[in-house]
């Protein structure tokens, strides 16, 4: 039975949902699975992956939380004292931060933003998009350690498991830079890549305040979040945080509306990969719809409105 290595992340005394479906896919696998966990305070987070498909948790205990290049060599050390032969984290920001450090210290290349991922005995394959979505390929790593980061949205927590041992470790105290605090942005909104559902506006809205459209249909849904594409942030009307696309975020939510955005290929990269997508553009031509699953031509001021008012009285049973 081989060994996967799975960076956990946290915020708020709970594991990020991004990490717990990497669990879940590790623990798909049928293979052992050890979980790391940064920061001195994690405790009952890493008390709680048990439940979410880990064996074994180390808790990387120390003065400090989380650090690039420190954390880095601490996961490192977990797989080699291991004998992992995968080490997987999210392609957060954070994961997509700490996986090519890990890899470089483990003489490996690391794979990025995968959608797929699955072991034969103890050789690993992974699924990622190419030529900015349009094409998947299959890949395998001839490293001793496959290395990869597995996109948000794309793979299933595992919920329900049992208790996993937990052993606290001391992280390196050589670390050149460590992150003290985090400046979380007002409101808490939802993250695009994390969110199930994502709502998107594009030039279509015609003027930024329509934009108040988006948003109380995203509200409507209660667990979306408002995402943008590049035009619209280009021009001010939206902050890039919101930006979806190929220079901005790549999601793959359980279900994506695109209101007013023509397709361009570059958001299209960003995007197409979502389980479900829905588009909404008076276009009938629009790029958008070929990679739609359900289309509706139509004037997004008339349209997006009656949608709203049908989602709350779906949630309402009514």
């Amino acid at each position: 039975m081989a060994t996967i290595v799975v960076f956990v992340e946290h915020a708020n005394g709970s594991a990020r949902r991004a990490s717990l479906e990497v669990l879940g896919a590790a623990a798909a696998t049928g293979n052992a699975v050890c979980a790391v966990v940064s920061d001195p305070d994690a405790g009952a987070v890493a008390a709680s992956l048990g439940a979410f498909g880990a064996n074994k948790v180390v808790h990387l205990t120390g003065p400090t939380a989380y650090s690039p290049d420190g954390t880095a060599a601490d996961v490192a050390s977990v797989v080699q004292s291991a004998g992992a032969t995968v080490c997987l984290a999210s392609a957060t920001s954070a994961g997509k931060d700490l996986m090519p450090r890990v890899a470089a210290l483990l003489d490996s290349t690391p794979l990025t933003d995968c959608t797929g991922f699955e072991m034969a005995g103890d050789k690993a394959t992974a699924v990622r998009p190419v030529l900015a979505g349009k094409a998947f390929a299959t890949v395998e790593s001839s490293s001793p350690v496959f290395c990869a980061t597995l996109r948000p949205n794309a793979f299933k927590a595992a919920e329900g498991g049992g208790t996993a041992e937990v052993v606290e470790q001391a992280a390196g105290s050589d670390r050149k830079v460590t992150v003290v605090s985090v400046a979380a942005k007002e409101g808490g909104k939802l993250d695009v890549k994390e969110a199930p559902i994502v709502v998107s506006g594009g030039r279509g809205l015609k003027e930024p305040e329509n934009f108040a459209l988006i948003e109380a249909l995203a509200a409507a849904f209660g667990d979306a979040a408002v995402g943008a594409s590049r035009a619209v942030v280009d021009a001010g009307w939206r902050p890039h945080a919101e930006q979806v696309g190929q220079t901005g975020k790549v999601v793959a939510p359980t279900l994506y509306i695109a209101v007013g955005i023509s397709g361009a290929i570059q958001h299209l990269a960003g995007m197409r990969t979502s389980k479900v997508i829905v588009a909404i553009n008076k276009d009938e031509a629009a790029p958008i719809f070929k990679v739609a699953d359900y289309g509706i031509v139509g004037d997004a001021m008339e349209v997006v409105p009656a949608l709203t008012e049908a989602v709350k009285a779906a949630r309402n049973g009514q």
